[in-house]
């Protein structure tokens, strides 16, 4: 691919509207007075140098070299780069354009819009997570869109998913798997007390911040207590709603009929994963491991992992029993048992 010119890259930044004329002016007279009176010939060199001034990102430069200068301007949001995307959505690290707050913009793609199960499931996970508002729950704030682009307005947290780090570290320190499990239940309790059952818990959805703080990401699937707002959870072609390595048995036999427990059978089998490195089942087809679920129990976390004692094990066993009355009652006991534990270290 040939590179950009100068005036090229120029150019295309100026489409973008991402720098302000003004700024841009200021940046390229100061370039000039370092380049004896003219721009270098150099695009990379004037695109470091934008970077530098804080005008456009990395992320920018690479979509602008490319000759793709369209859709960084979302509303009232300036899009800086991609933070990670599924076949749910696209999520992007966003800055209001007046307000300069970092924002984790949630976009639904164009090709979802048309599909009404999508969409709406889009528009509830807006409905659920602004109405809860706890230290362990990412926050929503808006909701909007830009003709047929969708987006949530989300709080931006800075840190890692416990898939992430699990997956970099291997399995956690005792103290700090139960620590991350507890805070999550903590959050669980909270949504559960307001009528919402998240149905997608897995490490994935549990980011950790910089300070060790849990933040309970994607309500995507979640199923709201409310029944004119859980109409809006449509009983979908798709028999099973959630992910196969952590999905309870009753989830997987009816999404629409689960309680909260449900969840905390899934906050089950994450604590595992954060003990062993690894799902409960993680041999055969999504259909071969959703049916182990149903019948199997996994192998025991000591087998693998000798250090783990006795009470903390019996813990995540109590968690993923298959039949929900065999569980935990509430979050609130989940989060209890593991805090006990911990203070017994």
């Amino acid at each position: 691919m040939a590179k950009l010119s100068v005036d090229q890259f120029l150019e295309f930044v100026e489409k973008s509207k991402l720098a302000d004329p003004d700024q841009l002016r200021k940046t390229l007279d100061k370039l000039r007075a370092e380049n004896s009176g003219s721009l270098p010939d150099d695009a990379d060199r004037v695109a470091e140098a934008l970077i530098a001034a804080d005008l456009i990102t990395k992320w920018h430069v690479d979509k602008l070299m490319d000759k793709k200068y369209k859709g960084f301007i979302l509303g009232k949001y300036k899009l800086l780069r991609l933070l990670g995307s599924g076949g749910m959505s696209t999520v992007y690290l966003g800055e209001h354009i007046l307000m300069h707050r970092l924002r984790a913009i949630k976009v639904l793609p164009k090709g979802r819009v048309n599909d009404s199960s999508y969409l709406a499931r889009f528009v509830r996970e807006a409905q659920a997570a602004a109405s809860l508002d706890h230290n362990n729950v990412v926050k929503a704030f808006d909701i909007d869109n830009v003709g047929d682009t969708h987006y949530l307005v989300m709080e931006y947290i800075e840190g890692k998913d416990l898939q992430n780090i699990v997956k970099q570290e291997g399995p956690l320190p005792l103290e700090v798997a139960c620590n991350y499990i507890a805070q999550a239940a903590d959050g669980f309790q909270y949504a559960h007390e307001n009528g919402l059952v998240h149905r997608d818990v897995k490490p994935a959805n549990l980011l950790i911040d910089s300070k060790g703080t849990v933040k309970i990401l994607d309500l995507g699937l979640a199923l709201l207590a409310d029944e004119e707002r859980s109409s809006l959870t449509v009983a979908h072609n798709e028999n099973v709603l959630g992910t196969a390595d952590y999905l309870s048995p009753e989830q997987a036999v009816n999404s629409h009929k689960v309680d909260s427990r449900a969840d905390i059978y899934s906050l089950g089998c994450t604590l595992y994963f954060a003990l062993t490195g690894h799902a409960p089942f993680t041999d055969g087809s999504l259909a071969q491991r959703i049916a182990k679920h149903q019948r199997e129990m996994p192998e025991d976390i000591r087998k693998e992992r000798a250090e783990v004692p006795r009470d903390l094990a019996d813990i995540c066993w109590k968690m993923i029993q298959k039949r929900p009355e065999r569980r935990y009652a509430r979050m609130k006991d989940v989060s209890e048992a593991l805090k006990g534990w911990l203070s017994s270290r």
